[in-house]
């Protein structure tokens, strides 16, 4: 999340005004950004990251499981290393249709015999990534689809 001038582009905002539910996998930096995403507008649900101070860590879990309509997302911040982290979140969620998660801040979405993990980069922190990003989930009928937005 913004640290210094940077902050969420507009289009990101105008986005998030339209949801019905926010997800965040962590890095908020600050208690004052958590506050300001929960006066966006639709419910936060959101994991803390490694960069957060103490303030957002003892208000946010390390993981949870969310219940969006029929389907189950699990949140969390950091999936580890690359090999095998569509297994390794598979078992660390096994009621989950998909898993969300942040750390590396590059875009990332796969899946396997139905099960989803899915990284939607960052709309204020590209680094290696060619653009800044979002996603975007939507659940019909247990099924979890994603979308990633680059923000330009």
């Amino acid at each position: 999340m913004p640290r210094g001038a940077r902050r969420l582009p507009g289009v990101c905002l105008e986005a998030l005004r339209e949801t019905d539910l926010i997800l965040h996998a962590g890095d908020f930096t600050s208690a004052s950004t958590l506050a300001e995403l929960e006066l966006i507008g639709p419910p936060l649900l959101g994991v803390h990251g490694n960069v957060d101070e103490e303030e957002v860590r003892g208000r946010l879990p390390a993981r949870l499981v969310v219940e969006a309509g029929d389907a189950r997302i699990g949140v969390v911040h950091d999936a580890g290393p690359k090999r095998s982290r569509l297994a390794r979140l598979r078992d660390r969620f096994p009621n989950a249709q998909a898993v969300v998660f942040g750390h590396s801040h590059l875009p990332l979405h796969e899946e396997q015999d139905g099960f989803q993990i899915f990284n939607p980069g960052s709309p204020t922190e590209r680094r290696r990534a060619p653009a800044h990003t979002m996603g975007i989930a939507r659940v019909e009928g247990g099924n979890v689809g994603f979308e990633l937005i680059a923000l330009g």
